[in-house]
C-alpha cells in the first residue's frame, strides 16, 4: 500500500469531524511508494527536484501542447463535504508556453464530478513561462454530495517542462452550523427601494448620454449597474495607486454625469467598483484581500464615493467590490469579507441610508453562498452573479468549445430549469434563512450559443429570480458585443441586427413591467 493511501486511510478511520488544519493528505515523491500511488504516463518522470529529494517531472515537447498532460491521484473526500479546503504544491517551470485559456497551463487542480451540480475543476489560473520553485496554491468549498476526486498535477494547452513538490490538502474551514430555520411570517426583507422590481442592465464601459436615454425611455428599464472598470481580470495591474488615483478622478468625474442622466431618464444606478486598488494577484485573489496597503486605499475610495453622492435621487446602492476570489488565506488581515465590511461601516459613518451591496467569494458565485454568513451592517443587499454552467455560457470566449446548447447533456450532466434551480440553492437558503434581499448582478449566455439555447437560458434564469424576487441586471448593455442582445447569433457580425432578437425581446417584455422610480 502507498504511503499516500495509509495517510487517507488513517484519515477516514477518524471518527472526528473536520477541523480547521486537518490534513486531508500530503504528497512527496522521493520513495517508490508514494511514486506508484499516482498514475503513470510516457510524459512523467520522477527527476533529482528540492532538497536532494525526487520530484514529480511533466515535459511535454514543443509542438504536442494540445490537450492534457497531467498524472493523478484519487482521493476520497466524502468525510470533508461542505468544508472549505486548501490546496498547495511547490512547482518549478522551464519554457512552459502561454495556453490560450487563462485557466490552463501549469496545472494544480482538483477535479470532481457533483451529482447535483456537475464537474468542478479548481485550480491556479494564468501559470506559465520558466520560474524558480514557489507555492501554486486552490481554495473549494466542496459540496454535501462530493465523493470521490481526482488530483491532477501537469500541464494543459501547453508545452514545457514543470517539476512538482510537496503537494499538501487541508481544511480551511469545518462545514458551516446549518442555517437558521425561517421565519414563518418574515417582514419584508430590507431592499433598499419601494418598487415592485428593479430590472436593468450592466453598464457600458464609457458614458453616452444617448445609450442612458434609449435604455431608460425606450426599453424601460429602472436600473444600471455602472462599472468602474478597467483591466478586468488581470493579474498584476492597479498596483501604483498614485496612477490609479488619476484614474478613478476621471471615471467619478463621469459618473456625476451618468447619474445626472439617469435622473432623467428613469434609471435607478448602483456603483460598482469593478477594479478596485490593487488589483489582483497571481492567484487572481483580490489585493485588498491581502494587503493592508490596498486595502487602507480601498476603504478612503468608498469614504470618497460616499461623500460625493450620498444622498442622489438616482442612487440605489453601493456594490463594494466586483467578483471577490480569495484563493490563498490572509495573514493578519481581513478577508474578501472583512475588507467589505471594513469599507461598509466607513460608509455608515458617513451615509446611514444608501443600500450597501455585498458580494460572495469564488467570483460572487451561487456555490459560495453555502458557506456564506451574513454581516453585522445594517441595509445590506447580498448580490450572486450566475454563469453556471460555463462551458454553456462562455463557449467560444476562451478559444474553448462551441456548438454546446441548452437545454440539454453538458459534461455528462443534463440542464434545465431545474438544474439551475438547485445551483441557485445556495443563494435562496441564504435568503430565506436570513430574511435578506438578493441582486442577481450579472447573468448572460453568450450571443452565438446554438438555436435558441442563450434565449432559452436567459428566460429561464430570469423565470427564477423573479420567482424568488430577486432584482436583476444583465450582463451586459453595449458593451463588448459577444454578450450584446442587439446582435444576433453570428460571431462574425458585429453590426446590430434589423430586427430585435428574442433575447432582446425578452428582456425589453420583462422592462415592460418596470415600474420608474
Amino acid at each position: 500500500m502507498g504511503l499516500s493511501s495509509v495517510i487517507l486511510l488513517a484519515g477516514l478511520a477518524c471518527a472526528a469531524p473536520p477541523q480547521r488544519g486537518d490534513v486531508i493528505g500530503e504528497w512527496r515523491f522521493d520513495t517508490e511508494a508514494a511514486q506508484q500511488a499516482w498514475s503513470k504516463a510516457a510524459y512523467a518522470s520522477f527527476q533529482p527536484g528540492r532538497e536532494g529529494r525526487l520530484a514529480l517531472c511533466v515535459n511535454v515537447p514543443a509542438g504536442e501542447a494540445t490537450g492534457g498532460h497531467m498524472v493523478a491521484l484519487k482521493v476520497d473526500l466524502s468525510k470533508y463535504a461542505g468544508c472549505r479546503v486548501f490546496g498547495e504544491c511547490l512547482v518549478k517551470a522551464e519554457g512552459v508556453t502561454p495556453p490560450a485559456e487563462s485557466w490552463n497551463g501549469v496545472k494544480v487542480m482538483l477535479h470532481y464530478r457533483s451529482p447535483a451540480l456537475g464537474d468542478r475543476w479548481i485550480n491556479q489560473g494564468n501559470v506559465h513561462g520558466t520560474f524558480d520553485w514557489k507555492a501554486l496554491r486552490f481554495t473549494d468549498t466542496l459540496p454535501a454530495d462530493v465523493g470521490v476526486a481526482d488530483l491532477n498535477l501537469g500541464l494543459q494547452s501547453s508545452a514545457g517542462k514543470v517539476w512538482f513538490d510537496q503537494l499538501r490538502l487541508t481544511v480551511l474551514a469545518p462545514p458551516r452550523p446549518p442555517r437558521p430555520k425561517p421565519a414563518d411570517n418574515p417582514p419584508p426583507a430590507y431592499k433598499g427601494h419601494n418598487l415592485p422590481r428593479l430590472r436593468g442592465v450592466m453598464s457600458p464601459n464609457v458614458f453616452r448620454d444617448e445609450d442612458l436615454r434609449v435604455l431608460g425611455e425606450e426599453w424601460r428599464a429602472n436600473l444600471i449597474r455602472w462599472q468602474l472598470c478597467r483591466n478586468w481580470g488581470r493579474a498584476g495591474t492597479d498596483r501604483d495607486l498614485v496612477e490609479y488615483a488619476r484614474w478613478i478622478d476621471a471615471k467619478l468625474d463621469e459618473l456625476d454625469k451618468v447619474l445626472a442622466a439617469c435622473l432623467r431618464y428613469g434609471l435607478k444606478v448602483v456603483i460598482d467598483v469593478h477594479s478596485p486598488p490593487g488589483g489582483r494577484t497571481a492567484e487572481m485573489d483580490l489585493a485588498i484581500g491581502h494587503e493592508p496597503l490596498y486595502q487602507d486605499a480601498f476603504v478612503a475610495l468608498w469614504e470618497r464615493i460616499a461623500r460625493r453622492f450620498k444622498g442622489h435621487a438616482a442612487l440605489w446602492g453601493y456594490d463594494l467590490v466586483n467578483e471577490p476570489q480569495q484563493n490563498t488565506p490572509p495573514l493578519g488581515v481581513p478577508d474578501f469579507l472583512g475588507i467589505q465590511v471594513r469599507a461598509a461601516k466607513a460608509i455608515r459613518a458617513i451615509d446611514p441610508v444608501t443600500p450597501i451591496i455585498i458580494e460572495a467569494d469564488q467570483w460572487d458565485s451561487a456555490a459560495a453562498f453555502a458557506n456564506l454568513d451574513p454581516v453585522d451592517v445594517p441595509n445590506v443587499v447580498y448580490q450572486v452573479h450566475m454563469y453556471v454552467p460555463g462551458e454553456f455560457t462562455h463557449q467560444g470566449v476562451y478559444n474553448t468549445k462551441t456548438g454546446i446548447s441548452y437545454p440539454g447533456k453538458i459534461n455528462g450532466v443534463e440542464w434545465d430549469k431545474e438544474r439551475l434551480r438547485k445551483v441557485l440553492a445556495p443563494v435562496r437558503e441564504f435568503q430565506l434563512a436570513y430574511n435578506v434581499h438578493i441582486y442577481a448582478g450579472e447573468f448572460s449566455a453568450i450571443r452565438w450559443a446554438p438555436g435558441d439555447s442563450a434565449y432559452r437560458y436567459l428566460r429561464d434564469c430570469i423565470d427564477l429570480f423573479e420567482e424568488y424576487g430577486w432584482d436583476w441586471s444583465y450582463h451586459a448593455y453595449r458593451e463588448w458585443d459577444g454578450w450584446s442582445v442587439e446582435h444576433g447569433s453570428d460571431p462574425k457580425d458585429n453590426k446590430p441586427t434589423k430586427q430585435p432578437t428574442d433575447r432582446k425581446k425578452l428582456l425589453l417584455e420583462w422592462f415592460g413591467r418596470n415600474q420608474r422610480p
